[in-house]
C-alpha cells in the first residue's frame, strides 16, 4: 500500500507557475520561484499525485485546482493575520484584488524591501515576497490564494472570480 503524500505549501506556488506557464520546465519553475530544480520536481510529483496535474505532465488540472483553492486551500493551509510589519502587499491588497476591495489595512507577506504596511500573513512558501520581480504572474495568483485563505466571503468571492479567470473555467 502506498504511503500518503502530503501537499506543501510551496506546491501552491509551483501549481501558479504551471498556471502562468502551461508546461514549464524544472529550470524554468526554479527561475520563477527561485529553489532548485530537484525542489520544484517534488512539489511537481505531489500536485500530481493529488491530480491537481494531468497524469504524467506538468499541465494543470484546472477544474481540480479551482475546487481544491476555493474549497480546500483555507483549511489545508490555514492562516490567521499577524502583527503589523512591513511588506509585499498580497489578499485583498494584491494585484488580483486591489482594483476590486477597498481597505485601509493590506495584508503583506513580512519583508524588509516591501512598499506597504500591515498585518502579516505567512506565505505559502518562503521566497513568495520575491514573487513581484521575479513572476508578476505567479505573484497575482499566490495572492489570490491568500484572500481565499485569510478573507471575508466578499474577498473569498472576488479571489474565486480571480482564479477562474486564469484558470479559464466559468
Amino acid at each position: 500500500m502506498p504511503r500518503n503524500i502530503d501537499l506543501h505549501g510551496l506546491d501552491m506556488a509551483v501549481a501558479a507557475a504551471l498556471v502562468a506557464e502551461p508546461g514549464a520546465t524544472y529550470p524554468r519553475l526554479s527561475e520563477l520561484l527561485g529553489m532548485s530544480p530537484a525542489t520544484s520536481h517534488g512539489a511537481v510529483r505531489r500536485l500530481e499525485y493529488a491530480a491537481l496535474l494531468r497524469p504524467g505532465t506538468r499541465i494543470v488540472n484546472a477544474l481540480a485546482l479551482r475546487e481544491f483553492l476555493v474549497h480546500g486551500l483555507r483549511y489545508a493551509f490555514a492562516a490567521r493575520p499577524g502583527p503589523v510589519v512591513r511588506g509585499v502587499p498580497t489578499a485583498h491588497a494584491g494585484p488580483a484584488l486591489r482594483a476590486h476591495v477597498v481597505s485601509d489595512a493590506p495584508y503583506v507577506w513580512p519583508s524588509p524591501e516591501g512598499d506597504a504596511v500591515g498585518p502579516a500573513v505567512s506565505p505559502l512558501y518562503a521566497r513568495a515576497a520575491e514573487l513581484p520581480r521575479r513572476s508578476p504572474a505567479v505573484y497575482e495568483l499566490l495572492s489570490a490564494m491568500d484572500a481565499l485563505r485569510v478573507g471575508r466571503a466578499r474577498e473569498r468571492k472576488a479571489a474565486a472570480a480571480a482564479i477562474d479567470r486564469r484558470l479559464q473555467v466559468a
